[in-house]
């Protein structure tokens, strides 16, 4: 769990990812050579905070975004969301500007947001929750498990995928954006035709914690059913327990897929949370473990 808690405690909001991706390229360069299959690594300013990487013969991509809610300052103590945070008056915040670290309270009154810190704040900071993480012997709780459970179960598939992209996203909280040269890169690079967006769902009346991880049918956006059922009957074969998810909103990285002008194929899997979009995002260790379980039979099957 070790990996899992240091995931937590990088900020890395939407437009922000800088911190994350600095952490998971000195992780991956660390670790890469005890993993089965050598990746090839792509970073840098060509990809602003993105990574990819391939192992072997690509077939399959997993996408996996490392950005967060959050806020922004504005003028005198104004603040705006950036994606869609939970908007609870007195909620901790926590960020760093020229003055140096910060520490204050949401106030939400009457729709409008604002920090109590007594003194200004550096225009354009970003502010995150304050992170507190929570781990017993069937549940982590904390912020940002959307999307950290996301990264750290792709990082997991690494250690032994044969072949296949493994894809560090940004923007996805707020309107995306990078998904569309990442694709382009992989089509030119090392094409495939399918791709698992490794993502965090909702708890909801028919998806529950620990009944296994949730193979999303469909949200906002409905991936193409042929592909699903493929992924379905796999599943079945796994042995791995899973849930079916059917809901009318929501999106992913998968949008950006669907919407692109290739012929990927797309289906969301990720573990069922509660409290989404707070500091107290809550999953089942189980459905975590379900969650790269399937991943690990998905790669290696599709």
């Amino acid at each position: 769990m070790k990996l899992l808690k240091d995931l937590l405690e990088i900020q890395s909001v939407s437009g922000d990812e800088s911190p994350m991706q600095k952490f998971l390229i000195n992780y991956v360069l660390q670790r890469m050579h005890s993993w089965k299959v050598l990746p090839k690594v792509y970073q840098g300013e060509n990809f602003h905070d993105c990574i990819l990487l391939k192992f072997g013969n690509p077939r399959t991509a997993v996408f996996a975004h490392i950005d967060t809610i959050g806020f922004m300052t504005r003028y005198e103590n104004q603040l705006i969301s950036i994606g869609g945070p939970e908007l609870e008056d007195n909620t901790l915040l926590c960020g760093q500007d020229s003055l140096g670290p910060i520490f204050c309270r949401l106030k939400n009154i009457d729709g409008e947001l604002f920090h109590d810190l007594p003194r200004a704040i550096d225009r354009g900071t970003c502010l995150s929750f304050v992170q507190n993480v929570r781990i017993d012997e069937e549940f982590i709780q904390a912020a940002y498990l959307d999307n950290r459970l996301g990264v750290y179960n792709a990082l997991q598939i690494c250690e032994d995928l044969e072949d296949g992209w493994v894809v560090f996203s940004t923007y996805e909280e707020h309107g995306g954006g990078s998904m569309p040269y990442l694709l382009k890169f992989i089509m030119e690079v090392a094409p495939i035709k399918q791709a698992l967006i490794s993502d965090i769902t909702w708890v909801t009346e028919g998806v529950e914690h620990g009944k296994g991880v949730a193979i999303s049918i469909r949200d906002k956006y409905i991936p193409r059913r042929s592909f699903l059922n493929k992924i379905i009957a796999l599943a079945h074969e796994s042995g791995v327990p899973f849930q079916l998810e059917v809901e009318d909103a929501g999106g992913s990285d998968g949008r950006e897929i669907q919407f692109s002008p290739y012929a990927i194929d797309w289906c969301f899997i990720g573990a069922p949370e509660d409290h989404v979009h707070s500091p107290n995002e809550k999953v089942a260790l189980y459905d975590l473990a379900s969650m790269t379980e399937l991943y690990r039979f998905l790669m290696s099957r599709l």
